[in-house]
């Protein structure tokens, strides 16, 4: 009998799983966590099937997109780390040609409005373009790729069971990238599950950083995503790259080393950090925060209170603060077998 239940028990821990993340069931789409807002894309002019996530899945793991047919968009934004590029301050691209930021992870970019460090793109189905075309990264055009895919034995079928049609259009080419994009969401953390009261709850420690968070982080770290989105000057030392952020887009004076604030979801997996990777742990950062901050052009008003720059933080709250952002980490997104390469 016993064994009995303890079958019955494993058998619905397993379905549980499968459930939780679609595998073994029919292809959902996209799902809006419960406990997400509203997504920003634009799904009306793109929406999510099979055959086209499964086409987007394919061509982000394949060279194909790259000059020499050696760097994929996998090369930058690896599963496991949850799509960012890890043990790397600067991101590398084709023939090893080092660029001047660390690539930022993909992971709910379904409610993302602008794309990369300084917002440069507005459009998710237009992001692609810009690491196919650049020097450093693939190194290629968008006709060249196209006509690679046209040429193929393998793409134009997927193409048409995706869209209807074998002719490989940029317009589809960039759609099917974006349904892949956009379905590899972050939402079953500890955290998600403590806020959808799933049965679990914050550790005392983590129920203290909970509340420091809040106190000295969540203005720009807004929850769920923990972005609010905007392009910030945290008062980072000036590089001698002298990256100056958003300036390079805008060209307004007032955009000087500014960049997307990065959700701090999975950091516990998307080491280094900042736009150049130049901390490598989270206490690190923490200590820039509390004690690292410098007083450069533009320097967002909320590091630069009643004379003091930064934001004070104590050894014992660090601690707590580490605690909290732990819960932050989805074991389930960067183990999803089906955002894996096909």
């Amino acid at each position: 009998m016993y064994k009995k239940q303890t079958v019955i028990i494993l058998l619905f821990l397993v379905g549980l799983y499968a459930c939780k993340k679609g595998l073994d069931n029919p292809f959902l789409g996209f799902q809006k966590p419960s406990n997400f807002p509203e997504p920003a894309y634009r799904f009306s002019t793109n929406e999510v099937t099979k055959a086209g996530f499964e086409l987007g899945r394919k061509l982000f793991y394949d060279p194909i997109l790259s000059h020499n047919n050696t760097i994929s968009c996998a090369s930058c934004h690896i599963s496991y780390a949850a799509f960012s590029h890890p043990g790397h301050n600067v991101s590398h691209g084709i023939h090893d040609r080092l660029g001047t930021r660390n690539s930022p992870p993909i992971m709910n970019l379904a409610w993302s409005t602008s794309f990369m460090w300084d917002g440069g793109i507005f459009d998710l189905d237009l992001q692609p373009i810009a690491p196919i075309t650049n020097h450093v990264e693939m190194d290629d055009t968008m006709a060249n790729v196209l006509n690679r895919l046209r040429i193929s034995s393998v793409y134009p079928p997927l193409f048409e069971q995706a869209f209807g049609d074998r002719t490989i259009s940029g317009t589809h080419f960039l759609k099917a990238l974006s349904q892949f994009m956009v379905m590899c969401i972050s939402s079953h953390s500890k955290y998600d599950s403590v806020m959808r009261k799933e049965g679990i709850q914050f550790s005392p420690i983590e129920e203290a950083g909970y509340a420091l968070f809040q106190q000295k982080c969540a203005s720009c770290h807004q929850e769920p995503l923990f972005t609010n989105h905007a392009f910030v000057n945290n008062g980072l030392p000036i590089s001698a790259l002298n990256d100056q952020g958003r300036y390079g887009i805008t060209l307004d004076s007032n955009h000087r080393y500014q960049f997307k604030v990065p959700s701090l979801r999975n950091i516990g997996y998307t080491t280094p950090y900042m736009h150049d990777g130049r901390f490598s742990s989270v206490e690190q950062v923490l200590d820039f925060y509390n004690s690292g901050v410098q007083k450069t052009p533009n320097l967002a008003s909320s590091f630069n209170q009643n004379g003091r720059l930064g934001i004070s933080i104590s050894a014992a709250e660090k601690t707590k603060l580490v605690a909290f952002l732990k819960t932050l980490d989805d074991v389930y997104f960067v183990r999803d077998k089906t955002l894996v390469e096909p």
